[in-house]
């Protein structure tokens, strides 16, 4: 029973300290309805991929919609995300394999639902894939959004070799 409570104690504080692997910053708050409701925009950074933004969406649900719909830890899972080149392009030690890897992790509720942002090197086509989804503790979500960066004919500089 104690290791429940550490567990569910430390779910908790992931949730709320936002833990990512890569940071994102709000530049935009677009709001939606009468009661608070916003479309919030972040612009993150790949951590280990200089010189690629991606811009990421999700719905913030206000105070007054919980309140008032009594489904307090409940948020969409709607998100989007679009990312692009914006510098020279510089590709540290990624993972390659089909799953790629995690790039941003942020919390949608106290200990339910995460945004995740995965990247995967395509390398038949020589472009990075980066998936927006939201993970769940129970039931996974099937809203996604998907974004490409091309690396055709790009100065791009691998610094563990091209694979």
């Amino acid at each position: 029973m104690k290791r429940l409570g550490l567990a569910v104690l430390a779910a908790v504080l992931i949730a709320l300290t936002g833990s990512a692997p890569g940071r994102a910053t709000e530049i935009g708050r677009v709001g939606v309805d009468w009661v608070g409701n916003d479309i919030v925009i972040e612009a993150l950074t790949d951590p280990k991929v200089k010189g690629v933004t991606c811009h990421v969406t999700y719905f913030d649900r206000s105070i007054i919609d919980r309140l008032h719909k009594g489904n307090w830890f409940e948020d969409p899972s709607n998100n989007s995300i679009a990312c692009r080149q914006t510098g020279p392009i510089e590709i540290g030690d990624i993972d390659l394999g089909k799953s790629g890897e995690e790039v941003f992790r942020q919390g949608r509720s106290l200990i339910w639902k995460t945004l995740v942002v995965n990247r995967i090197y395509d390398k038949e086509n020589n472009t990075l894939v980066y998936l927006a989804h939201s993970r769940q503790v129970t039931n996974g979500s099937a809203k996604m959004s998907i974004s490409t960066v091309p690396l055709f004919n790009q100065p791009v500089v691998w610094q563990k070799g091209k694979p």
